[in-house]
């Protein structure tokens, strides 16, 4: 086959390949492409991989109304395939009517909130606003032992971050007395009752489904227990449900309702030492508060029973309790048993860490709010475990960034390389390809370049590339420095495209994240700091903008009077 032909081919398949993609080709998607066609004709990866880079790189520079259209006169039948814009939306709610459906999110504030809390925040928030609804947000700070003052407003800032607005706000340890008082109904019923029972015999007895003592003690002996847990005359006693001590399902084996925990609450300081647990806050806060549709994650499926027996003891309202799949994501880790470890031994420098999956550490690696909502929406509220890759919440951010992000050049490793007879120019390079809007800058550049070293060792004597958006180079002369020849402007086919700097250039450190964890084991791998050269149009950028530096990746910017650092949030 001619080489012509296979040229006209491949402009084809990128043309069609810009267009469902806003005008930016992928190489990767087009030189598969040209395998699958070319490939039994004899042409391998190898000669394929250079022509259609090289198209791409030509394509890419038209705009969308310009590909579109030629397209459209060589191949119009490609043009059938439109792109088609992901269905967000969530699935309906059982019981649920227009106006009356009311949500909740109840973080406990003992840390800062990670992708996995994102998903049940922008569930509950949108299935709130899907039937303009109410949404609580509702801190269950209930554990004196891990509720930190300071994780109140940092958990607000989070969400709104997130684009997450309340209607409502309250803390659970704002209505501890109205927890006592259903305590008291519980054990007036004799329904609930004080055991004082040691931590190892209480688990052994709920092993073994056998009652303890303490079960059959007198309601008014009970309540009189109860009233010494509050007073502070006696330690380790719990009060606990009248369950099932033979039910199959363990969570009934007489649950724990409240517990002494003698440490100072960062908002009611000492008024408190009795505290509820989880299986009586979440029930009880739930129905009181007007929650229609509360849900939780699987892991908490087999407490689903005890949930609903306290509310029909109390003779409280029952929601539509809804379960689903907890977040987990490939070698990041969203517990904070294991997150808590890793900040506590500086492993990582803090909750912000790129590695971590922390909205702050998210946040600084330039993950978009709006990119994290299509991925969990995405996901859906399905019940079916899976642990997926980060490139998912990567590929949803890049859509956002790539059609809005300033472009500029970044040389890793440089080396310095000397044009002779190179013209002094004023070049003007747009921001964006595809975006005149976004502006322009010019660089001033003369015989001197600094170019990444690693494509330099590629490269032979006598090889001609060019350096991008600029004119061609001959190499003539390799040491410590690359010496080179200027031989014009055209554009040649199959030439290698190479990233530059003048001597103009900004130094940069660049932090790469990767997994922190692979397998259970952790990856000493996780942080990459990578040196080189960006050029000085970045100077005039601000703390937090994010640019595509191209052939490297997306990256966010932190601009200080002292120095522009890089976190590397993917390509």
């Amino acid at each position: 086959m001619d080489i012509k032909d296979v040229r006209h081919t491949i402009r084809l398949y990128a043309l069609q390949n810009a267009i469902q993609f806003n005008g930016k080709a992928n190489s990767k998607a087009v030189v598969g492409k040209a395998i699958a066609i070319f490939s039994k004709d004899g042409f391998s990866p190898r000669d394929l991989i250079p022509i259609v880079s090289d198209i791409v790189d030509e394509v890419n520079c038209l705009s969308i109304d310009s590909q579109k259209k030629e397209l459209e006169m060589k191949a119009p039948e490609l043009l059938k395939r439109e792109k088609k814009e992901r269905d967000f939306s969530l699935p309906e709610l059982p019981e649920a009517q227009k106006g009356k459906v009311v949500t909740r999110f109840p973080p406990e504030p003992n840390g800062y909130l990670h992708i996995g809390h994102a998903k049940a925040a922008l569930i509950d928030f949108e299935y709130s606003r899907k039937y303009d609804g109410k949404f609580i947000l509702r801190f269950d700070d209930t554990n004196p032992e891990n509720a930190r003052l300071e994780f109140y407003d940092a958990q607000k800032e989070d969400l709104l971050w997130l684009g997450i607005q309340w209607d409502e706000e309250y803390r659970t340890s704002d209505n501890i007395e109205k927890h006592y008082k259903l305590a008291e109904q519980l054990i007036n019923q004799g329904e609930a009752y004080v055991c004082t029972c040691s931590p190892e015999n209480i688990k052994e007895c709920r092993f073994t489904g056998r009652e303890c003592k303490c079960r059959d003690c007198d309601r008014g002996d009970s309540m009189d227990l109860w009233n010494e847990m509050v007073s502070s005359s006696i330690d380790g006693a719990v009060l606990r449900l009248k369950g099932d001590m033979y039910c199959d399902n363990t969570a009934m084996r007489d649950p724990t309702l409240f517990r002494i925990i003698d440490k100072e609450h960062p908002l009611k300081g000492k008024k408190y030492r009795v505290w509820p647990t989880y299986d009586f806050a979440g029930a009880v806060e739930d129905s009181l508060s007007g929650v229609t549709h509360p849900f939780r994650t699987k892991e908490y499926e087999l407490r689903d029973e005890c949930y609903f027996k306290l509310l029909d003891f109390l003779k409280l309202r029952k929601p539509h309790l809804m379960e689903f799949a907890r977040l987990s994501i490939e070698g990041m880790p969203v517990s904070k048993r294991k997150i808590k470890p890793l900040i506590e031994k500086n492993i990582v420098s803090g909750y912000d860490d790129v590695r971590l999956p922390t909205l702050r550490g998210l946040r600084k690696r330039g993950i978009q709010p709006e990119a994290i909502k299509q991925f969990v929406l995405s996901q859906g509220i399905s019940k079916v475990e899976s642990t997926v890759p980060f490139s998912i919440v990567e590929s949803f951010n890049r859509k956002l960034l790539d059609p809005k992000v300033k472009r500029f050049f970044f040389v890793e490793n440089p080396i310095k390389l000397i044009v002779e007879n190179a013209p002094e120019k004023k070049k003007k390079i747009q921001f964006h390809p595809h975006d005149e809007t976004l502006g322009s800058r010019v660089v001033n550049t003369n015989k001197v370049f600094y170019v990444p070293r690693e494509d330099m060792n590629i490269l032979k004597l006598g090889d001609i590339f060019r350096l991008k958006d600029l004119f061609n180079v001959k190499i003539t002369q390799k040491n410590e420095t690359i010496y080179g020849e200027y031989i014009g402007e055209k554009l040649i086919s199959e030439t290698a495209k190479i990233q530059w700097t003048t001597d103009e250039y900004i130094p940069m450190k660049i932090f790469v994240p990767s997994p922190l964890f692979i397998g259970e084991k952790f990856n000493p791998d996780s942080l990459r700091i990578l040196e080189g050269y960006a050029e000085g149009a970045i100077s005039a950028l601000n703390t937090n903008e994010i640019v595509q530096f191209e052939r490297f990746g997306f990256v966010r910017l932190e601009n200080t009077a002292a120095e522009i650092t890089g976190y590397f949030a993917h390509k």
